[in-house]
């Protein structure tokens, strides 16, 4: 039943989806528990040790009690210590689990699942989103199990001394565990919920203005950006104080009932101790309970005011999560054949909308030879390439690898015998050793610098002050557009795949700049492998076995 109600919301969903830390969770409420015990407990000795000295009782009578004093100060600094040692473990691995999680589902997603998604968007989920979900453990789930159970075992004591003292406590324990909450809550609810969106708006335009800086700045649109950064800055700054006044309100209310409850246990202790039913010292005792039982109430404030934007962030996570895939990985993986060409048998693809994009194509890759697609842009010549590393399924035909159909093998499998160098290669903003370096991991440098020699940037590498090591900018930005195409040319060389796919290599590239590297690519199919390269324009027909021309989903050639 419990699972049932958290799976309700997300944020209920993000906690069933991390509950293998729940163990560090009881360890986490325990712990506060015991804190906020031990300081209700040196208030009340104080306050019994006080009292009492005012009789100027015989000092060794008093020994007891200075010893829980002491006992229960020094035990407050260490369970403090303890409770955010593992409160905050908790929460940081929590974060871990659910990067890990976000990033898993991620994978899959890209290229063909994102849609309209956009890059400030997704980075502001993936950063601002997972961080505020920390606080589903340390501000939504264990206080309220901190309260409870402390505020029994106060109204325990309590009653103990005198039960009317304890119906004291516990009405305004009540009162202030739950009004107070709900104040604050419905005080900073549309702030929490809008603070997730308002956030993202504010990283895109951040985003957006340091990608297309130089374009923003040729076209003189300087002031446009900057004002609707401005305004979406000072949007988030509202939200963010009407969330100040929901928690201000919250401490507010708290500190008032945790006065009220001091009165009220008083109120009802003085009747007991008037007619002697009560010793005089227990009147401090009680009444200094009754204060230290609200530090377990106090979170319960600032937990309500931040539980919606808590759910806001888990829902906008989750929106990514649970998007569907837009290619489902088989349950059982077939074994992976040894060798084999790369078949599209009828193949077709067209989107959800209708749009029909290839209209049953038959086309063969074999090792040891090199194919040209070319084709008018819009065509699906990319289209053929996501097929051919499962980034896509075709809606009807089939794609095959050595006589298996591409759905039935796992992934990782099927990229290890077919690569992809996409149209837009991204460069990371590290060396131009690490860049290639992704082609192959453990890969050795003579290997790298092979793989550079090949692509025709050898020469240019060595003339480098840093030669591998030359870091390459944000994006590829030190090096220029033919440079960055070679670089990613690398990358496959570097990999022992058998078919190699380039999609538009010589984007970028002067026509000799071109015809160099159309030349590298195709000597790959002299020496074994299987090189298809999809392209708007054939410097050499002569470096292929065969030239292909795609047209409305048809091909010819």
């Amino acid at each position: 039943m419990i699972a049932s109600r958290l799976g309700r919301s997300p944020a209920g969903r993000a906690a069933l989806a991390t509950r293998s830390r729940w163990r560090q969770v009881l360890l986490s409420c325990l712990l506060g528990a015991l804190t906020v015990l031990a300081a209700t407990g040196l208030l009340t000795a104080s306050g019994y040790l006080i009292s009492k000295a005012a009789e100027q009782p015989p000092i060794l009578s008093l020994t007891a009690v200075i010893v829980l004093v002491r006992f229960f100060g020094i035990s407050r600094a260490i369970l403090r210590y303890l409770e955010r040692l593992v409160s905050h473990d908790l929460a940081f691995r929590t974060l871990t689990d659910l990067r890990r999680r976000f990033f898993e589902r991620l994978i899959p997603l890209v290229p063909g699942g994102l849609g309209d998604l956009r890059r400030g968007d997704l980075l502001s989920r993936f950063v601002g989103d997972v961080d505020s979900m920390q606080n589903l453990y340390l501000r939504a789930l264990t206080p309220p199990a901190i309260a409870i159970l402390t505020g029994l075992i106060c109204v325990g004591v309590a009653f103990w001394v005198l039960p009317r003292a304890a119906l004291a406590l516990t009405v305004m324990l009540l009162l202030g565990g739950i009004l107070a909450p709900v104040a604050t809550r419905l005080a900073a609810r549309r702030a929490g919920r809008r603070q997730a969106a308002a956030r993202a708006a504010l990283s895109t335009d951040l985003l957006e203005i340091v990608n297309g800086s130089a374009e923003i700045t040729a076209a003189g649109r300087q002031g446009d950006w900057l004002d609707r950064t401005a305004a979406d800055d000072r949007r988030m700054l509202g939200l963010q104080r009407r969330d100040a006044v929901g928690t201000g309100l919250a401490e507010g209310l708290i500190t008032l009932f945790a006065a009220g409850a001091m009165v009220a246990v008083t109120w009802a202790t003085v009747p007991a101790v008037a007619e002697g039913e009560l010793h005089g010292v227990w009147l401090a005792a009680l009444a200094l309970l009754a204060m230290g039982a609200f530090e377990a109430i106090t979170p319960l404030g600032p937990a309500a005011a931040g539980i919606d934007a808590v759910d806001a962030a888990a829902g906008r996570i989750e929106a990514i999560t649970e998007r569907p895939a837009p290619i489902e990985e088989p349950a059982a993986p077939a074994e992976p054949p040894a060798a084999g060409p790369l078949r599209f048998e009828r193949a077709r693809f067209e989107y959800e909308s209708g749009r029909e994009v290839l209209g049953g194509i038959d086309l063969e890759l074999r090792t040891g030879e090199a194919v040209a697609l070319t084709g008018p842009s819009g065509a699906g010549k990319s289209t053929i390439g996501e097929l051919a590393v499962r980034f896509l399924d075709p809606t009807g035909g089939r794609v095959t690898l050595g006589g298996a159909d591409l759905r039935g093998l796992a992934g990782e499998d099927l990229r290890r015998r077919v690569r992809l160098g996409p149209q837009e290669s991204y460069l990371f903003a590290t060396t131009i050793r690490r860049n290639v370096e992704v082609g192959r991991h453990g890969a050795t440098e003579d290997e790298v610098q092979a793989a550079l020699d090949e692509v025709g940037l050898g020469e240019w590498v060595a003339s480098l002050d840093d030669g591998l090591d030359t870091f390459v900018g944000e994006g590829g930005a030190r090096v220029s557009g033919g440079q960055r195409q070679r670089i990613a040319a690398a990358r496959l060389f570097l990999s022992e795949a058998p078919l190699l796919i380039f999609d538009e290599p010589m984007a970028h590239l002067d026509p000799a700049g071109a015809a160099d590297l159309e030349a590298h690519l195709t000597a790959r199919a002299r020496g074994g492998k299987g090189v298809l390269v999809i392209t708007h324009t054939v410097a050499d027909p002569a470096n292929y076995d065969r030239v292909l021309v795609l047209r409305d989903g048809r091909l010819a050639g």
